[in-house]
């Protein structure tokens, strides 16, 4: 068996970065890899080919390893429905829900399903790059982890730790990681990645010299920072890092930021058109001028419709659609403009709820207990176009509107279950000519691929790792394993 954890000093230190640059490096050279995450916490999904749900990720990590995605390669993934509770997915289906108080006790069953997921990977392949997840330090969950160095420590895998020193301090994160951890897990902790460094390697390397001398571990590269990697996030918290502006747009896009919301990545697509100013919007200001209002994903359609009222966001949305500009729904998005959106089975905790949409659509929504997920193909506008599904909801159209990618239009208000439809490009580009038309602006097809995009991504990200990490010394690592290295208070002492 091969293997390597990538953990990090904090959440969104840059392991997925570094996870997804050596999957494309290390299949560039023809080695067999697959990435790997024991448990995710995310809203940002994707359906495999056989109908599993993982991480959006892993997914993406599949594709830059050039492997097919499996749940395997993302046995638990928890979906936070409220601060307290998750909808638990265990190998790509739904199984139950987990509660914040379940993390120190009651995840037993979990470990067993990761680390079965990760010795049958190994198995199949000739490298497996695991992801962890937060810190390995957060010694106060060390006792019931099986992401970061309880995984390490069940299949012996050494560990390199990622730091972003954008945020300063990475010198004294990468002592206290090593050094907190107990003796067994100290010892498996390898070395060091420097993420997003900008400016002279000179001026860097005094302080990886005496980080090596003082915890006896090398640096195994240094990640510059790069303004064109953009993957495709796992956390919410990196919105404000994917607005999308142009100097001189033609339409305004602004997408609704709902609280709960998921697959966020859906608006991605936007994202590369030359001509747009695509935002996140979370008050009525900033609705006002759109020429398109999306409403994402949400994981909580009922309580997310209800912020959305007590904002006036509501109001906003209905004046948008009144002056005849276009309103794109995606998923729960889409529910939302219906007429009823209703939960006898408490899907979402409220059992029995019934409220009202906006009834911008003729449909109505109801919560089921089988979750749908599935891959869907059809067309739209002209254009060939596919999508995913994943929803709890079952969606009745009523004889006023008619049907559009699993969902429903009327005039100028659209709504899709399918998450993932703006990637396909020819749908989107006839989507931004239909809204330019209704504002009377030029446009003209920018002629951008997403797919093109984002090989594009994963090639340069297989660039920088062979570049800037010391690809040899990490594949050789994974294959021998880490050893002799030296324990530091005051871990040694427990």
């Amino acid at each position: 068996m091969s293997a390597l954890l990538v953990a990090g000093t904090t959440s969104d230190a840059g392991k997925s970065i570094v996870t997804t640059g050596l999957c494309r490096a290390l299949s560039r050279r023809g080695v067999k890899v697959a990435p790997f995450k024991s448990q995710n916490m995310s809203n940002n999904s994707m359906v495999c080919a056989d109908g599993a749900e993982i991480g959006r990720a892993q997914w993406i990590q599949a594709l830059a390893a050039n492997a097919e995605p499996e749940a395997a390669m993302n046995p638990v993934l928890l979906k936070p429905g409220s601060d307290q509770r998750s909808h638990v997915v265990v190998m790509g289906q739904p199984a139950g829900e987990v509660s914040a108080r379940d993390f120190a006790t009651g995840r037993a069953h979990l470990a067993r399903a990761a680390y079965a997921a990760f010795d049958d990977l190994s198995s199949r392949f000739d490298v497996v790059v695991a992801e962890g997840a937060g810190s390995p330090a957060e010694i106060n969950l060390r006792s019931s982890d099986y992401v970061n160095m309880g995984l390490a420590r069940h299949a012996s895998i050494p560990t390199v730790v990622v730091g972003d020193i954008d945020r300063g301090g990475v010198f004294a994160s990468f002592f206290g990681t090593v050094a907190l951890l107990e003796p067994a897990d100290q010892r498996l902790l390898a070395g060091f990645v420097v993420n997003k460094f900008r400016g002279d390697r000179s001026l860097l390397q005094p302080g990886l010299d005496t980080l090596r001398e003082l915890t006896g571990r090398p640096t195994y590269g240094v990640l510059p920072w790069h303004p064109d990697l953009w993957l495709d996030s796992e956390d919410a918290l990196d919105l404000d890092g994917r607005r999308a502006r142009s100097d001189r747009p033609a339409l305004r896009v602004a997408v609704v930021r709902l609280p709960r919301i998921s697959n966020f990545t859906d608006v991605d697509a936007l994202g590369l058109e030359p001509d747009l100013d695509v935002v996140f919007a979370s008050d009525r200001r900033a609705l006002a001028d759109a020429d398109l209002v999306v409403l994402p994903g949400t994981r909580a359609t009922i309580a997310d419709l209800a912020w959305l009222r007590e904002r006036g966001l509501d109001r906003a949305v209905l004046a948008h659609a009144a002056a005849g500009r276009p309103v794109l729904g995606i998923c729960g998005g889409f529910q939302m403009l219906g007429r009823t959106v209703s939960d006898p089975a408490g899907v979402e905790g409220a059992a029995g709820a019934v409220v009202e949409g906006l009834g911008l659509l003729d449909v109505s929504t109801e919560f089921g207990a089988e979750k749908v997920l599935r891959l869907s193909a059809g067309s739209a506008l002209g254009h060939p176009t596919t999508g995913y599904e994943i929803h709890h909801g079952r969606v009745t159209r009523g004889s006023s509107a008619e049907e559009f990618l699993g969902g429903a239009r009327t005039a100028t208000v659209l709504g899709t279950m399918w998450h993932g439809s703006l990637e396909s490009d020819g749908f989107r580009s006839a989507l931004l000519a239909s809204v330019a038309a209704l504002r009377g602006v030029p446009w003209a097809p920018s002629g951008v691929s997403f797919p093109a995009a984002r090989a594009r991504r994963l090639d340069l990200l297989g660039d920088l790792a062979e570049e800037h990490l010391d690809v040899d010394a990490l594949l050789a690592l994974a294959s021998s394993g880490a050893s002799s290295l030296p324990v530091l208070p005051p871990g040694a002492d427990r």
